[in-house]
């Protein structure tokens, strides 16, 4: 076990390097001066220079979370709390969600803040407290000021404005625009028995989900709804209550039609290798289904890819067949079982593990270069140190990339062990399955299936 260590994070924006008080020498001496009066003597030196303090994204306050998180540091020592970060959001999350459950106490020296002391722990709660309680105030002032304003019938502001209308932010209210009578003709040709995509192909919109939605706004008829409640607005209605509630019973009965048609096993999988568009499955007499490419059914114009798509009809059962025994046919992947035995869940004494060790030594190797080269930046502003500098933080990216990578093979290996493994014991009990089941095997396997004529390729999840 290594002996936990003093955390000294310093960081220094580029306007502040030179500031009296601010500079990376500057905060290392009085901070390493305090260690020494308080004897703690196995420190460990974290410097952002030239990073922003408005979020925490730099390298090196990365580093000393992950130590923090591995249970390698005791405490963490800053000049000043604004060191650390000038949000407060981010101070709490790093003083709550990585400090305190790591055992990691912090202290700011100028501001005699110490987590480690009573009357420290108890600063921290206050100013977790009071920032909790002013993002509570600002919700319920911005709730209670809504709620007001929707119960005299003005609209809620500018944003998400309904289609057919204005916001006319003088008066407060919805105005009529000239897409009116369009949302006028939507609801006549949909009580006509036209369907919500001819309906967007005649006025020119896009999707059929667009005219759903419109046909369903309470906002149509005068209505503001707001959390669940709805008050009587002071715009003008574009329709009149009898042929919204019309509309309504139109779509319930629809929707009652809708829930009979058949499920089906390989739905939003199918893709056409013709042109790239989805594929469906289209009833075809009393054989069966076909599997079709939507760039030759015109009833969902944003899905046609290539209107002469060459792509021919298969039947529906025979590509499920297919799919099943390809499913059931799949040999187990020898890498990935040797790769996932190896790692032992990324265990240190696995190969993957030594792996880790020496890019993780030699990222270590590179911050203490790094820290050592701002040392001696600080005193002389050399460009060729921070040529350097820039250097080793670019191969400080790149090992760091290698590690992610390496973890996640280790992960995507075992991923692939398990699904081997799944895929082993379902094929036993496969025709004692339901649909649902069956439908839920295949999801968590297939990631597409691409029809290319009589060729079908199937893509897995891993």
């Amino acid at each position: 076990m290594r002996e936990k260590r003093t955390g000294i994070y310093i960081r220094v924006s580029t306007d502040a390097q030179a500031e009296e008080g601010y500079s990376i020498e500057a905060q290392t001496e009085q901070l390493e001066a305090y260690c020494k009066a308080k004897k703690w003597e196995n420190t460990e030196l974290y410097v952002d220079g030239g990073w922003s303090g408005s979020n925490i994204e730099r390298p090196e306050m990365k580093r000393m979370l992950e130590d923090a998180e591995n249970d390698r540091l005791e405490r963490c020592l800053v000049y000043k709390l604004d060191r650390l970060s000038r949000s407060q959001k981010d101070v709490l999350y790093i003083i709550e969600d990585v400090f305190i459950p790591h055992g990691v106490d912090f202290v700011s020296v100028t501001e005699s803040l110490d987590t480690g002391t009573p009357m420290g722990r108890a600063m921290i709660g206050i100013l977790a407290a009071f920032a909790q309680l002013e993002r509570e105030n600002i919700k319920m002032r911005t709730r209670m000021g809504m709620k007001e304003r929707v119960k005299a019938g003005y609209w809620m502001g500018g944003g998400r404005v309904p289609f057919g209308y204005d916001y006319d932010s003088k008066q407060g209210i919805l105005v009529p625009n000239e897409d009116a009578e369009k949302v006028r003709l939507m609801y006549r040709l949909y009580l006509d028995g036209e369907s919500p995509q001819a309906i967007a192909d005649r006025l020119g919109l896009k999707y059929d989900r667009l005219v759903m939605n419109i046909l369903q706004r309470k906002s149509n008829i005068g209505i503001i709804e707001y959390n669940g409640e709805e008050y009587r607005g002071r715009h003008e209605p574009i329709i009149d209550r009898e042929t919204f509630n019309k509309t309504a019973e139109e779509i319930s009965l629809r929707s009652v039609k809708r829930t009979n048609h058949t499920d089906y096993l390989l739905s939003g999988l199918l893709y056409c290798g013709k042109c790239g568009a989805k594929m469906r499955y289209q009833k075809w007499g009393g054989r069966g289904s076909k599997i079709v490419c939507y760039s030759q059914q015109k009833s969902k114009r944003y899905l046609v890819k290539d209107e002469n798509c060459p792509q021919k009809k298969i039947w529906a059962d025979e590509v499920e067949r297919i799919v099943i025994d390809a499913l059931f046919g799949m040999k187990p992947d020898p890498e990935a079982s040797a790769k996932a035995a190896g790692a032992k869940e990324s265990g240190p004494e696995s190969l993957s593990g030594e792996i880790i060790s020496v890019l993780e030594k030699r990222a270590e190797e590179l911050s203490r270069r790094i820290r050592r080269l701002y040392k001696l930046y600080a005193e002389n502003e050399n460009e060729l140190l921070l040529e350097s500098i820039n250097e080793y933080r670019a191969e400080l990216e790149s090992v760091h990339k290698d590690i992610e990578r390496e973890k996640n093979e280790n992960a995507i290996a075992l991923k692939r062990k398990k699904l081997d493994d799944m895929l082993t014991e379902i094929k036993d009990c496969w025709e004692y399955m339901s649909f649902s089941e069956r439908k839920a095997v295949i999801r968590a396997v297939i990631n597409r299936i691409v029809i290319n004529g009589d060729r079908i390729d199937i893509f897995t999840e891993h």
